[in-house]
């Protein structure tokens, strides 16, 4: 999906401030078994189409809300991803301003993880 430049630059904007880890080290994480919370904030038809192994759905619109709810310790690490690394980079934003000190978004997102031809998962 193409992108306007305002949503770009935005994203571009908030960036430095947030931390991003690569399909391949969230692969790692799954592999070695590593204790944290995968999050998909994509929308729930885009759920629906598939997602990452072992991760749970809170899309975008109500990730601050819900959060509380799923995951109230603060310190646990989580990695956030969405369709091609925007989305969830403004969630990453949101929930560091919410307290959250351990949260990355996964650069490339699920976009990435389809070239990469990894395992989905369909409800």
């Amino acid at each position: 999906m193409k992108h306007s430049q305002e949503f770009e630059d935005l994203v571009a904007q908030i960036k430095p401030g947030i931390k991003e880890v690569t399909i391949e080290q969230v692969v790692s994480f799954q592999k070695e078994a590593k204790d944290f919370l995968l999050i998909d904030v994509r929308e729930d038809h885009e759920w629906q189409q598939g997602h990452a192994p072992g991760a749970v759905h809170l899309g975008r619109g109500i990730i601050e809300r819900d959060i509380i709810a799923l995951e109230p310790n603060k310190e646990r690490e989580i990695v956030l991803y969405c369709g091609g690394g925007y989305r969830s980079a403004l969630s990453a934003e949101n929930l560091q301003k919410m307290g959250y000190t351990n949260i990355f978004s996964m650069a490339g997102g699920m976009r990435g993880w389809r070239e990469l031809n990894l395992p989905e998962e369909k409800p």
